[in-house]
């Protein structure tokens, strides 16, 4: 089963959230990506049981951007 996370960067709150579509309840934050990613790859196989969604292999894809406005004046 592929499943995609989308993280984000919360600049009120400071802290990385993730997200997924592919996984019913994930919703989750750190303060570092690193320590997201973790929290999320422990959790998710058991939110995806708790949704009958078991999987023997899950293939995670985390994805996040940022973006800047720059002015050059």
């Amino acid at each position: 089963m592929k499943c995609i996370i989308s993280i984000m960067w919360d600049d009120e709150a400071h802290v990385y959230i993730a997200t997924s579509d592919d996984v019913p309840g994930l919703v989750m934050e750190a303060d570092s990506l690193d320590v997201l990613i973790e929290k999320a790859r422990l959790a998710i196989p058991e939110l995806l049981e708790l949704n009958n969604r078991k999987a023997d292999v899950i293939d995670l894809s985390f994805k996040s951007e940022r973006h800047y406005l720059v002015s050059n004046g």
